[in-house]
């Protein structure tokens, strides 16, 4: 199946009802994000300081996005001071049409690319291809993605829904369309597997003039650029091009080289489970006798602004894209990466997607739901990101609209569409719970008629009860059950008490259960 794109793709609910019915996806997924959470928890348990770590990173974080306009300005004097150029893009548009400009402009019509999730995110291969530039993926995962005419489907390791078995097919059938075929003979032993994409890369490498990144972060006070990797293919790309050009969101910044030295604590061990990343690359802007001599960074928007304007949501900007949260999701493991319809799966992606693009589309609407609210998330975040408060918060304003920044300007958005027997049973409920005698003669019906409940929900609560029975409405409400088996006792204690506070001639005096009133 071709997943290309993006776009067009359907609701969550619909694409995750799709992929669930997929009994080897299940299962590549399962073997995976198991194994992989297993090792982070050693790794992160090695440490003793884990938790202040964890805190330093949200500070630093949260201090970078409440002066973020004052770093992105350092990062633009430090970069060009020191030989390379800076480009501002709004959009994805925007982003894309200045890449495409600066590859052309070199004459070449081939890039190499390092693993990049801000170029995922602007579909920059699609735009070089429209313009006759072919763009080669030189990550491992991303390779296999690539030649497969598929879609990545988790942030750190792409190609997680594929077995061995599949990938050797694919070497075999579609390398010899992109450069050097492999081997007749490939098997799926690993190996194997990675020595014909060794091959196969080398060539484009030793011929590339032009690369493409993104950064993992950007060190404000010097303008340097940092990419984290465990393969080498990123150096490859980072060194051996004239030309490189990395396409950064502006949220990546950290102030100072102190600053860095959390991170680089933080990200190995919550993504790939090691102490340090194998390969960390730095370049500060151009030297005459090492590394491209052209360099161009493309400072990224796309949402990042108006998601900062938002108090709640704009802790999503913190995301140091280390994955740990999408290997401890229930709902990621069975539903995969494509269902979420972004470059962006899991608990992270449901709640960057919609603020990135709005929440005004079916897919961005939906993705607040795909979580159980189950708190794994937030527990393994190395950056304390509190994904189910963002998960509720974007369901509010899915469900009732509101203020919102979009581009920069206030605008207010209507109630999403399919959501007002919810916002009725909400305002009935908070309507109930205002009104004590209410809520009592409610439990009170709810008991005595309890034979005759369904165990399943029509109308709008046939999707939730499809595959589970409502619960048992118990013979007696909580207050009843109290009133019953404790509220005599009470009214004998407290009557003997009001009995040893009366004096003579029946008169009350301070005592006991008086209340020195």
């Amino acid at each position: 199946m071709s997943r290309r794109t993006y776009l067009g793709m359907p609701a969550f609910p619909r694409a995750a009802e799709l992929s669930t019915r997929e009994a080897t996806l299940r299962g590549n997924l399962r073997h995976a994000t198991h194994t992989i959470r297993d090792k982070r928890a050693k790794a992160v348990g090695e440490l003793e300081d884990w938790t202040r770590l964890r805190a330093a990173g949200a500070a630093v974080k949260n201090r970078t996005l409440r002066h973020l306009d004052h770093y992105l300005e350092q990062v633009e004097e430090r970069v060009t001071a020191a030989g390379g150029r800076v480009h501002w893009a709004a959009d994805a548009d925007e982003a894309n049409r200045i890449v495409t400009d600066l590859v052309r402009a070199t004459g070449e019509r081939e890039v190499v690319k390092v693993k990049s999730m801000a170029t995922q995110e602007i579909g920059l291969n699609d735009a070089l291809a429209r313009a006759g530039i072919t763009a080669c993926e030189t990550d491992l995962a991303e390779l296999i993605v690539q030649l497969g005419d598929d879609l990545p489907s988790h942030i750190l390791v792409p190609a997680i829904h594929r077995n061995r078995s599949e990938i050797r097919d694919i070497f075999r059938e579609r390398m010899a369309d992109w450069g050097r075929p492999a081997p007749d003979d490939l098997t799926d032993a690993p190996a194997e597997l990675a020595e014909a994409a060794r091959l196969h890369l080398r060539e484009k490498f030793l011929r590339a003039r032009v690369g493409v990144s993104g950064a993992n972060f950007i060190v404000a006070e010097t303008g340097t650029l940092v990419v984290v990797e465990s393969e080498g293919n990123g150096r490859m790309c980072l060194t051996l091009p004239e030309t490189l050009i990395s396409v950064v969101g502006i949220e990546k910044i950290v102030p100072t080289w102190r600053d860095l030295e959390v991170f680089l604590q933080l990200l190995p061990r919550s993504s790939t489970a090691e102490r340090m990343n194998p390969y960390t690359s730095m370049w500060t802007g151009t030297r005459e006798d090492d590394g491209p001599r052209a360099f161009h960074l493309v400072l990224l928007d796309n949402g990042r602004t108006d998601t900062l304007a938002d108090t709640v949501g704009r802790q999503a900007l913190r995301c140091i894209r280390c994955s740990a949260c999408l290997n401890v999701c229930p709902v990621y493991e069975r539903a995969g990466g494509h269902a979420y319809g972004s470059p962006y799966p899991g608990p992270i992606g449901a709640i960057l997607t919609p603020q990135l693009r709005g929440t005004e589309g079916p897919l961005e609407q939906s993705l607040p739901y795909a979580s159980s609210l189950c708190g794994a998330c937030y527990e393994v975040c190395p950056v304390a990101i509190d994904i189910p408060e963002v998960l509720v918060h974007l369901r509010e304003r899915v469900v009732e609209g509101g203020e919102v920044t979009r581009q920069g300007t206030k605008v207010t958005i209507r109630p999403a569409k399919g959501h007002a027997a919810e916002r009725a049973a909400m305002r009935a409920a908070r309507w109930t719970l205002d009104h004590p005698g209410a809520l009592r003669a409610g439990q009170r019906l709810a008991s005595h008629t309890r034979r005759l409940h369904p165990k399943r929900l029509p109308g709008p609560g046939r999707a939730w009860t499809r595959t589970r029975d409502l619960p048992e409405v118990p013979a007696e409400s909580f207050r009843d059950w109290w009133r019953r088996t404790r509220g005599e006792e009470e009214r004998r204690s407290g009557g003997g008490a009001q009995e040893r506070t009366r004096g003579e001639g029946g008169k009350r005096t301070r005592g006991e259960g008086g209340g020195g009133r």
